[in-house]
C-alpha cells in the first residue's frame, strides 16, 4: 500500500495509533481466515470477532510479551497505548483488558504508519499462530 507518510507519526497519542491498529489488524485478520478456507459470511464474522476481541488481543500481547518479542521503542508504545484514557467504558470486558487490547492496536498502528512492514507482518504472523494454537488446545 502506497500511502503518503503521516508525519510525526511517532508523536500520535496512544488512541491515535490504536485507532490506525484496530482497522489493520481487522484487515490482516480477514486475509487469515480467507486463507484458511473460510468462505461464509457467517461464519467469517464469528471467527474474526475471535480474534479482534480486546480479551484475544490482550492474550496476544502477553504471549508475545512473554517471549521477549517486543523491541524497547515498541514497548514504550504499549505504554502509551496501555495508558491512554479513551473516556469510554468497555462493554463486553473490563477496563484492564480493554487498555491491555488498546496497547496491542496501538503497537500494530505504529508499526504500519512507521512503514515497518516487515516487523508489523512479524508480529502479527506470531500473534496469529499464537491465537491458533490457543483454539488447538480446547
Amino acid at each position: 500500500m502506497n500511502l503518503e507518510t503521516i508525519k510525526d507519526a511517532k508523536q500520535l497519542n496512544g488512541l491515535a495509533l490504536a485507532y490506525m491498529g484496530d482497522a489493520v489488524l481487522e484487515i490482516y485478520v480477514r486475509h487469515h481466515l480467507l486463507k484458511k478456507g473460510m468462505t461464509k459470511p457467517n461464519d467469517l464474522h464469528k471467527q474474526s470477532s475471535r480474534y479482534v476481541s480486546a480479551k484475544s488481543q490482550a492474550n496476544m500481547l502477553f504471549d508475545l510479551e512473554e517471549q521477549g518479542f517486543f523491541t524497547e521503542e515498541e514497548k514504550a508504545v504499549l505504554r502509551r497505548g496501555r495508558n491512554a484514557k479513551s473516556g469510554t467504558v468497555p462493554k463486553n470486558t473490563d477496563v484492564q483488558t480493554y487498555r491491555y487490547s488498546t496497547a496491542f492496536e496501538a503497537v500494530i498502528g505504529y508499526l504500519f504508519l512507521e512503514n515497518k512492514e516487515a516487523r508489523l507482518d512479524e508480529l502479527i504472523k506470531k500473534a496469529l499462530e499464537k491465537r491458533d494454537s490457543r483454539e488447538e488446545v480446547k
